[in-house]
């Protein structure tokens, strides 16, 4: 059985809140005119939800922590 869209949304961000900000980073860069990285109109998929889960899904994007700046240092 297929699994829903919210379904696997669920399954893959799991209440990791790291997981919910990769997939809304990659949704608005869609929603802005970014190319997917798979060919997304061969499989018929138009939605940047399901294209954004897509490319999580096979590896092709993944979470990097962003550098953390130095503190500054109170003299």
């Amino acid at each position: 059985m297929e699994l829903s869209l919210p379904q696997r949304l669920q399954r893959q961000v799991q209440g990791s809140f790291e997981r919910t900000v990769l997939l809304q980073k990659r949704i608005r860069q869609l929603v802005r005119g970014d190319a997917p990285l798979f060919d997304a109109e061969l499989e018929h998929m138009d939605n940047p939800i399901e294209i954004a889960l897509t490319e999580i899904e096979r590896g092709l994007i993944e979470l990097v922590p962003d550098e953390e700046e130095p503190r500054p240092v109170l003299k």
